[in-house]
C-alpha cells in the first residue's frame, strides 16, 4: 500500500476590517425614509457625534430603543426628515444603520454631502466610550473605506470643530484626537 502526501494549501483571505454586521433599520424598527439626496460616495469626511441623549446603551434592547429614541427626538423635536446620523454604535459593540452610506446627513450644513456621521450612544461629555463601541466605530471607518464608501484618505473630525456644539463630549473628543487620520480644524 502506498501513500501519497498532498500538501495542504491554505488559503487566506485577509482585509483590513472585519465583515461588519450591521444592524439594519428595519431591524431596529426605524420608521420609513422621507429623504432621498444622495451622498456622493467616496466621502472625505468622517464626522464623529454623541447622542448626549438617550444615556449609553449597553444591550441590543436597549440600543434598538436609543435609536427609535433619536430618531423620534429628531423627527418630532428638530423637524428633520429623519435620523440625522448615517450610523450609530452602541455600547453592546454594535453598528446601528442611520440614512446609511448613501443618504446625505443632517448634523453639519456645508459638510453633509461630503461625510459620513456616526454617533456614539451616550452622554460622552466626562467619560470615555467602551472599547468596544470605540473599536466598532474604528471597524465601521475602515468597513466604509473597504467597500468605497469612504475616501481612502479620509479625515476624521469632531463635531465640534465644524459646529458652534460641544458634541462629541470632551471624554471622545480626547479619544477620536488620538485616531489615525484625526484632523484639526
Amino acid at each position: 500500500m502506498s501513500r501519497i502526501l498532498c500538501p495542504l494549501l491554505f488559503i487566506t483571505i485577509t482585509g483590513t476590517a472585519p465583515a461588519l454586521d450591521i444592524t439594519s433599520r428595519d431591524a431596529w424598527n426605524a420608521l420609513p425614509f422621507t429623504t432621498s439626496e444622495l451622498v456622493l460616495n467616496p466621502v472625505l469626511f468622517v464626522v464623529i457625534h454623541h447622542s448626549e441623549v438617550p444615556p449609553a446603551c449597553y444591550t441590543k434592547r436597549e440600543c434598538t430603543l436609543a435609536m427609535q429614541h433619536i430618531q423620534n427626538m429628531h423627527l418630532e423635536y428638530k423637524g428633520w426628515p429623519d435620523i440625522s446620523y448615517n450610523f450609530a454604535v452602541g455600547g453592546d459593540g454594535n453598528v446601528y444603520e442611520g440614512r446609511g452610506w448613501s443618504q446625505v446627513g443632517a448634523y453639519t450644513p456645508g459638510y453633509d454631502k461630503d461625510s459620513i456621521g456616526i454617533c456614539l450612544i451616550g452622554n460622552w461629555t466626562e467619560e470615555t466610550p467602551p472599547q468596544n463601541q470605540l473599536d466598532a466605530a474604528q471597524e465601521l471607518i475602515q468597513y466604509g473605506v473597504d467597500q468605497g464608501m469612504i475616501n481612502p484618505d479620509y479625515m476624521v473630525l469632531g463635531h465640534r470643530e465644524i459646529s458652534e456644539v460641544e458634541c462629541p463630549g470632551d471624554g471622545l473628543f480626547a479619544e477620536i484626537s488620538t485616531w489615525e487620520n484625526f484632523v484639526e480644524f
